[in-house]
């Protein structure tokens, strides 16, 4: 099955969290017991049936592009590389000439997919695909691994996401997210972060989101990374 949507994997941050490991390589190239946290979201993609997989780029690019030109699908990957870093809002932006679908499933690169992933992602897709919303997914604290903040990201009310506040049930933002194009276009700076497109779809009360019932995995810094090396494949 064919599903009408592309793919985009945010990999042009410098993953300063990450020193030593990132002076000389790109975050998303770190290995992880044989593959890298790139090839991890890519192979993700694909398993989610997904046709055109963009990848933004900046820290270390021309590393990223060597690994992509090894790949046999190269023809379904393509790099975008920014002169200078957008952020994560105005990287897609940026992207959207290369797009073929107007609908967008994004994914950071520093979260560690796994095959019990796949079945939160896919019912992601489905609602998004059903009702043309942004859909994010949202993860529990504790089925969280790797992250280590006491405050949430957000909070889920009748499925409409707000923002975290004291008291309230943690939920971590899951790396994966999906939404229209059209949106994005509507800001009209060149950087910018996607918590101002979510701020703004939580303004409208449009931004909705859906939890995994699988553990999540998230490897922003080197703790994170011991975490997920020692998980059992």
């Amino acid at each position: 099955m064919i599903l009408n949507y592309s793919g985009m994997i945010l990999a042009a941050g410098f993953g300063k969290r990450m020193m030593p490991l990132t002076k000389e390589l790109p975050k998303p190239l770190i290995d992880i017991n044989g593959i890298t946290l790139l090839e991890n979201a890519i192979n993700f993609l694909k398993k989610l049936g997904c046709q055109q997989i963009i990848i933004n780029t900046h820290y270390h690019h021309l590393k990223i592009e060597r690994f992509i030109s090894q790949r046999k699908d190269i023809d379904n990957i393509e790099l975008v590389y920014e002169k200078e870093i957008l952020d994560t809002g105005g990287g897609v932006k940026n992207a959207i000439p290369y797009f073929k679908n107007d609908d967008l499933l994004i994914v950071n690169s520093d979260i560690f997919w796994r095959e019990e992933n796949i079945k939160d992602a896919k019912l992601l897709i489905t609602n998004y695909l059903n009702k043309k919303i942004p859909y994010l997914l949202l993860a529990e604290k504790n089925r969280s691994f790797g992250i280590f903040k006491s405050k949430g990201d957000f909070i889920l009310k009748k499925n409409k996401i707000l923002r975290f506040s004291k008291g309230e049930h943690i939920f971590f933002y899951s790396g994966l997210q999906m939404i229209p194009l059209d949106i994005l276009k509507k800001f009209s700076k060149k950087s910018f972060s996607f918590n101002d497109v979510w701020d703004n779809l939580i303004a409208n009360e449009n931004l909705y989101g859906q939890i995994m019932k699988s553990n999540w995995y998230h490897v922003g810094d080197i703790k994170g990374l011991t975490i997920v090396k020692k998980l059992d494949y």
